[in-house]
């Protein structure tokens, strides 16, 4: 399906980003997967799967670095915007230090990743940027008011781009899942179980009782999101919330 196009997706190594990573090259697209750390990068790396150390936050490693993957690859035509972090912290607890690392990574990230990524999508007739935001993009995520505002302007950033592109043939669309079995989940657990004294079963049962399924969601459920919207009966899903959630109302 997907043959011939070119997609990047940062944070790329591990997690929903890498489950995206395979989804694609599995369909035939060549993929750059980029993160900070060279190792997950390479071990993922490999047939369609191409490693590029790049950090999000640095607008010239962000301009260099998709620059080098153009010239590699072809024009990016998928542009997965996925690297972020996701730590909760009440707010008078919340210091300016960790306010702009939470929106330099999920918010600053993502926008000079999709601004360097339409440079050349926008010279071909077809494009995708679907940004991986999070259910406390569409509803406040109680303990998390730093992470809920960085996802909550990111689904900002794609519905104003939507409208601005409504007219070209390209879309831009956010996904919006609740807990997901990863690494962030497993470092969110070790977080909960030092502010609250739970143990770990009870921690890692407050995640997943957010979820009305009552389980984790896997990295695969969201990647099935992601090819949807590469499919070829997608074009009028534009600047939409796609909320994978588990019946999250």
């Amino acid at each position: 399906m997907l043959t011939g196009k070119h997609a990047l997706v940062t944070g790329g190594g591990t997690g929903i980003g890498l489950a995206i990573a395979l989804a694609l090259a599995a369909q035939g697209a060549q993929v750059t997967i980029t993160g900070r750390r060279a190792a997950p990068l390479k071990a993922a790396a490999g047939g369609n799967i191409h490693a590029l150390v790049m950090d999000v936050m640095d607008e010239a490693a962000v301009v260099q670095g998709i620059e080098e993957a153009t010239q590699a690859r072809g024009p990016i035509q998928i542009c997965v915007p996925n690297a972020g972090i996701a730590e909760g912290r009440a707010i008078l607890k919340t210091d300016m230090e960790f306010w702009r690392r939470m929106m330099a990574t999920n918010l600053d990230g993502a926008f000079l990743t999709i601004r360097e990524s339409l440079k050349s999508m926008t010279q071909t007739d077809w494009g995708r940027v679907i940004a991986v935001s999070s259910i406390a993009g569409v509803k406040g995520l109680k303990g998390a008011p730093t992470y809920t505002a960085s996802k909550h302007a990111l689904l900002g950033l794609i519905r104003a781009l939507a409208a601005d592109y409504a007219t070209k043939p390209y879309t831009f669309n956010a996904l919006c899942p609740a807990y997901v079995d990863t690494d962030i989940v497993t470092s969110n657990i070790d977080s909960i179980m030092k502010r609250t004294g739970m143990d770990q079963a009870a921690a890692r049962d407050l995640m997943v009782g957010v979820n009305p399924h009552g389980r984790l969601i896997t990295p695969q459920e969201v990647a099935e999101a992601a090819l949807f919207l590469c499919g070829p009966h997608s074009g009028s899903v534009n600047g939409q919330a796609i909320q994978i959630a588990g019946g999250e109302v």
